[in-house]
């Protein structure tokens, strides 16, 4: 069961909560955010649903969860979550869209770049400083210098920009600088980092894993939730299958799962999913039409010279011809673009 407290409620209101879970035998699992405090109480169910939460002072509801996941559950919030990126919402009706480069090169590149999507009517930038690759001898990004580029970009163009996080030892440099945090899909099974991005304040954004069904995102977005950051973005970036003729498999059904199990937004990444260039704009109608809450799409003003992935990244003018695109969906679905 969640007990979820009321917004202002006292530290001896919760503790009242844990105390009677811990009398009747109940472990008392507290997660803090920053509107609320709720308490996910594990034990013998039967005892814990017989007794009337509700009526203890601070107490807003008690919620039986059935599934795996509690707190990221569609039983615990059934009003969809809408997560603020440096004053720009995602979820909701609210979709985003969040272009550029998939990683920063330098700093001609990043600001060539950050000022094309803006110009188009992308409202977060995207750029990493510290790249995941296949091969230890790949371009593994610029660090630290690559995170300083961002927020120059940030405060030329006035975008909020997501950066990936690799290592639970750089969450608190990443989260200096970054407006939004992305876990990537080789990590979504890194509880320790899932840990540490949860006791972080800055919105964190978990791609799902490349071989992960739906409940194991979801139990991984928990692992961030329950920590006390409710600020969670899930992004579908397609899975692997035996299809060869695309980098993976868009699983467009998943969002539509996804939103009917929990209520995080869920954007879709179809750069990384297609893997060229020619799949981009159509994978990212799909996803405004299934219902996703926004798009994450790579940009580069010259793909044949990208360190990085330059197969899939879109040039500046496809960019915005797909803006315009998306702005036609929009409003024919009733969405805000």
């Amino acid at each position: 069961m969640i007990i979820v407290m009321v917004a202002n409620a006292s530290s001896e209101q919760v503790k009242a909560v844990v105390d009677r879970l811990r009398e009747i035998g109940a472990e008392a699992h507290i997660s803090e955010g920053r509107l609320r405090t709720v308490i996910g109480a594990i034990g013998d169910r039967g005892v814990i649903q017989q007794l009337p939460w509700e009526a203890m002072e601070g107490v807003a509801r008690a919620v039986p969860v059935l599934k795996e996941f509690k707190f990221v559950s569609r039983e615990f919030q059934v009003d969809d979550s809408v997560v603020d990126v440096g004053g720009t919402p995602v979820g909701a009706g609210n979709f985003a869209v969040m272009a550029g480069p998939c990683a920063v090169e330098s700093r001609e590149q990043l600001m060539a770049t950050a000022e094309s999507v803006h110009k188009a009517g992308a409202v977060i930038l995207r750029g990493d400083a510290f790249k995941p690759r296949t091969s230890p001898y790949s371009f593994q990004g610029l660090g630290e210098e690559g995170l300083q580029y961002l927020q120059e970009a940030r405060e030329t163009f006035g975008m909020p920009f997501i950066a990936e996080v690799l290592d639970p030892r750089d969450v608190e440099l990443v989260s200096e600088h970054a407006d939004l945090i992305r876990v990537g899909t080789r990590n979504m099974a890194n509880f320790t980092l899932l840990r540490e991005l949860g006791r972080q304040p800055k919105p964190v954004m978990l791609k799902r894993g490349f071989t992960a069904t739906v409940d194991e995102w979801l139990n991984a977005a928990e692992y961030i939730y329950k920590e006390g950051n409710h600020e969670i973005i899930m992004c579908e970036r397609g899975i692997r299958t035996f299809e060869p003729s695309t980098r993976n498999t868009l699983d467009i059904s998943a969002v539509a799962v996804v939103k009917e199990l929990s209520h995080l937004p869920v954007i879709v990444d179809p750069s990384h999913s297609g893997g060229h260039r020619y799949l981009v704009a159509p994978l990212a109608r799909a996803a405004m039409a299934v219902g996703a809450d926004g798009v994450l799409i790579d940009v580069h003003r010259a793909p044949e010279t990208a360190k990085v992935d330059g197969n899939q990244a879109l040039l500046p003018d496809e960019f915005s011809r797909l803006m315009d695109d998306l702005r036609r969906l929009a409003q024919a679905m009733g969405v805000t673009l």
